[in-house]
């Protein structure tokens, strides 16, 4: 099998010859090239010697998008899991971390616990990110969320307070927010964008919600309604009285 990953490979140089350090997205081409999963630790390999420094690596599930239904050459979890953990030890030095974002906390947990502890677990968790950030015992996921974009003021109290050790006061803030999160990222899960680029219209930082293709319709009103009180009750919107008067 060749894998035609030329514009994958060409972005991955730019981002290479700029000094920066890579996050390597999952490829749907690859995902419908892929025979099994010797192709997939042959074309990984193959990117991630080539790269100048280390990379994070991405496991989004179908839920973000159905094109990758069975990426890493398995719809089995724990089958792809042991081809993702190949490809990292194979490479160590090649790989920062991983993200991950199936959705089910389990997995994120089992996958965190059998990494290297030089090779970080970025969570991308929308629904549980609250327990998988805040530290087990032995690991804690780093946040790499969509859902931090519109509630980074609130999610930044949230981190303070547990780097300082304040477990409680951390969920305490970080709880509401993760009730909202579920909501954006509700079923279908690939249409979240349209809760993001609602709360960022309510918080002034566009004129207008409108959406390419349409997306903001994606969404029932009374979906928007209940993203705004959960919006409201977890102090993520910034300028209440103008997110009253855009809604």
């Amino acid at each position: 099998m060749f894998f035609k990953h030329i514009e994958h490979r060409a972005q991955f140089e730019v981002v290479n010859n700029a000094g920066a350090s890579a996050i390597l997205m999952a490829s749907r081409a690859l995902c419908t090239t892929a025979k099994d999963a010797t192709d997939y630790q042959k074309v990984y390999s193959t990117l991630l010697q080539e790269a100048k420094s280390k990379v994070i690596l991405h496991w989004p599930g179908e839920a973000f998008d159905p094109y990758l239904h069975g990426y890493w050459g398995s719809t089995d979890i724990p089958t792809a899991m042991e081809t993702v953990l190949s490809i990292i030890e194979a490479n160590i030095d090649k790989v920062d971390g991983i993200k991950i974002s199936l959705l089910e906390a389990k997995w994120e947990i089992e996958l965190r616990r059998r990494l290297a502890q030089s090779v970080k677990l970025y969570t991308g968790d929308d629904f549980n990110f609250g327990e998988l950030i805040a530290e087990d015992g032995e690991r804690f996921s780093h946040a790499l969320l969509g859902i931090f974009d519109p509630i980074a003021p609130v999610a930044a109290h949230a981190l303070v307070a547990l780097a300082n050790g304040e477990h409680q006061r951390y969920q305490e803030i970080i709880q509401p927010t993760v009730h909202l999160s579920r909501e954006i990222f509700c079923a279908p899960t690939r249409y979240y964008k349209a809760g993001i680029v609602f709360l960022a219209w309510l918080n002034g930082y566009q004129d207008h919600f409108s959406m390419l293709g349409g997306m903001q319709s994606a969404r029932s009103l009374s979906q928007y309604c209940k993203i705004f009180r959960l919006a409201d009750q977890a102090g993520a919107l910034i300028q209440p009285e103008l997110a009253i008067l855009n809604a």
